[in-house]
């Protein structure tokens, strides 16, 4: 059975979401609808198109130039799930991933449950950028990132030790 994605769009090349060449899946909805989102029209759960794993997973092999994927949108933990099947599988074929998140951390931390499935994605992420986008923080100085107040998380190590580890990239 295909696992579906609700999807905003997809890059297939991009240097600025994340460390080398990427492949980014932008998710259709997003319930944090922060004041300046630079991707707005993703923000209704309704909008965008479906797709699924093995159609971004089959655009990821058709590109060798790529060192991994990104998962931005809207909001990538509301289909965490879903996601988690295709960073697995693109973990499979020796690529990174990366997320996007408009919570802490912490939070998906802390909330995560055999429903909501953000442990099972969070446990496919290599590094995430977390936290609201603040237009009051907006910067343009800091790598992979929007506002001054969002981090990036070495996934495997901060949950290996339960606390957020922040990175340089």
């Amino acid at each position: 059975m295909e696992t579906k994605l609700r999807l905003a769009g997809v890059i297939r090349e991009s240097i600025v979401d994340g460390p080398g060449w990427r492949l980014v899946v932008f998710a259709q909805g997003c319930p944090h609808n922060c004041n300046g989102c630079q991707n707005p029209q993703t923000h209704n759960f309704i909008d965008g198109y479906d797709s699924t794993v093995e159609n971004i997973l089959n655009a990821v092999k058709e590109n060798p130039l790529l060192s991994g994927i990104t998962l931005s949108g809207g909001e990538p933990f509301s289909q965490a799930k879903h996601l988690a099947v295709l960073a697995r599988e693109v973990h499979s074929i020796g690529l990174n991933v990366m997320a996007y998140t408009g919570w802490s951390f912490e939070q998906l931390y802390a909330g995560a449950n055999e429903q909501n499935g953000w442990l099972e994605l969070l446990s496919e992420v290599d590094w995430l950028v977390d936290g609201k986008f603040e237009i009051e923080n907006k910067t343009l100085s800091l790598k992979f990132r929007g506002s001054s107040n969002q981090r990036i998380i070495d996934v495997k190590k901060s949950l290996s030790n339960g606390l957020a580890v922040e990175i340089e990239l």
